[in-house]
C-alpha cells in the first residue's frame, strides 16, 4: 500500500489514569496493510491525509502536511467518555510528500471504502482541503447509487475553482460536480460561513450555476440561530447520508491562527458546535473530515486543540446514538 505510514504510537500521550480517563488510553493502533477484519461493535476510525500539494497549487501557505500529527497530539491529552464497547482506533496516514496528490486522493478513497465497509465511523485529518475529492469518492463508493450523499462544508470558501488547468485545494467540490453530472448524480452542497472577501464574482456564478446552498459569514452566527437550523434542516432533509468536512480557515484567526489562508473575519466555534450537535442527532452523518490544519502557524497549538476538540465533540455525540 503505496504512500502509506502505520500509527505512530508516540503521537498519543497525556495524564496516565490506568482506567481509560484519557484517550491516548483508550486508542488502539491498526496498521491497514496488515488488518482485514470487520468491526463487530460500534467503531471510530482516524486517518491522517499528510498533504499540503494542493495548498501549495493553490498559492497557499505551505505546512498542512504535518497537520494530522499535530491535531492527534492534542487529541490524545483528552477525556475518554466512549462507553467500554466503542473502540478508537488510529489507522495511519496517507503520505503525499512526493507531490502526487492525485495518488493520495485515491488512496484516500480506497481506504475511506473499505472502512465504512467495515463499519467504520470514519474520521479524516488533514492536510490541504483536497482532501474532500478522496474522501467523497470514498463514501460514494461504499453507498453505490441507491443512496443520495450531501456535502456540508464549513468554510469560508466554496473551493469551487475551475480545475482545467489542474487540481489544488480549492478545486474538490468543483470536481465533484462535475462527476455527478458525468454519473447523472445529483450534486448536493451546502457551504455555511461564505465570505465575499475571500470568493471572487466568478465564484458565486460557479456556485449559482451549481446550485449551491450556501450561508455568508455575516448570517451563520449565533445572532441568526432560527436561519442556520431552518437551512440545515432544509439541507438535510433532502439527503439519505451527509458527509461533514470542516476547513479550519472558516473560523475567525483568533481561534484558528494555525491554518493555510487565515482571516480575522470567520466564524466562531460555537456556531459550528450549534450545527454539529443537528447534524449529528439527524443520524445521518456518515463520515467526517478536518481540513488545512497548519502547525507551522498556529500559536500555543490553540488551533490543533480546536480541530481535536471538534473530532472529541464528534466521537462523544455519535457515542451517545
Amino acid at each position: 500500500m503505496g504512500h502509506f505510514i502505520k500509527p505512530k504510537e508516540n503521537l498519543w500521550t497525556g495524564r496516565i489514569s490506568d482506567r481509560q480517563l484519557y484517550l491516548h488510553e483508550k486508542v488502539e493502533f491498526v496498521d491497514l496493510k496488515e488488518s482485514n477484519s470487520v468491526f463487530s461493535q460500534k467503531t471510530f476510525t482516524v486517518l491522517g491525509y499528510a498533504c499540503d500539494e494542493g495548498v501549495k497549487r493553490n498559492q497557499g501557505r505551505i505546512g498542512a502536511f504535518e497537520g494530522p500529527d499535530a491535531i492527534r497530539k492534542q487529541l490524545g491529552k483528552m477525556p475518554n467518555h466512549l462507553d467500554t464497547g466503542t473502540r478508537f482506533l488510529d489507522v495511519g496516514t496517507i503520505d503525499c510528500s512526493d507531490g502526487d496528490m492525485e495518488a493520495a486522493q485515491d488512496l484516500v478513497s480506497e481506504i475511506v471504502a473499505q472502512l465504512l465497509k467495515d463499519n467504520a465511523f470514519t474520521i479524516l485529518l488533514g492536510g490541504g482541503h483536497d482532501i474532500a475529492y478522496g474522501h467523497y469518492n470514498g463514501i460514494r463508493k461504499h453507498l453505490g447509487s441507491g443512496k443520495s450523499l450531501g456535502i456540508i462544508n464549513f468554510d469560508a470558501h466554496f473551493d469551487l475553482r475551475d480545475n482545467s488547468k489542474g487540481n489544488n485545494s480549492g478545486t474538490p467540490f468543483y470536481q465533484i460536480a462535475k462527476d455527478c453530472k458525468k454519473d447523472g448524480s445529483a450534486f448536493k452542497y451546502l457551504c455555511l460561513g461564505v465570505r465575499k472577501d475571500a470568493n471572487d464574482t466568478e465564484l458565486f456564478k460557479t456556485a449559482k450555476a451549481l446550485d449551491v446552498a450556501y450561508m455568508p459569514s455575516e448570517k451563520f452566527t449565533m445572532s441568526y440561530p432560527k436561519m442556520v437550523v431552518r437551512k440545515l434542516l432544509d439541507f438535510i432533509a433532502q439527503v439519505d447520508h451527509i458527509y461533514v468536512t470542516v476547513d479550519l480557515d472558516g473560523f475567525s484567526s483568533a481561534y484558528a491562527p494555525g491554518v493555510s489562508a487565515s482571516s480575522p473575519m470567520g466564524f466562531c466555534p460555537q456556531i459550528v458546535l450549534e450545527s454539529l450537535e443537528l447534524i449529528t442527532k439527524s443520524q445521518k452523518m456518515i463520515s467526517f473530515d478536518i481540513a488545512e490544519m497548519n502547525p507551522k502557524y498556529d500559536i500555543d497549538n490553540q488551533t490543533a486543540k480546536l480541530a481535536a476538540s471538534l473530532v472529541h465533540f464528534i466521537i462523544t455525540s455519535l457515542n451517545g446514538q
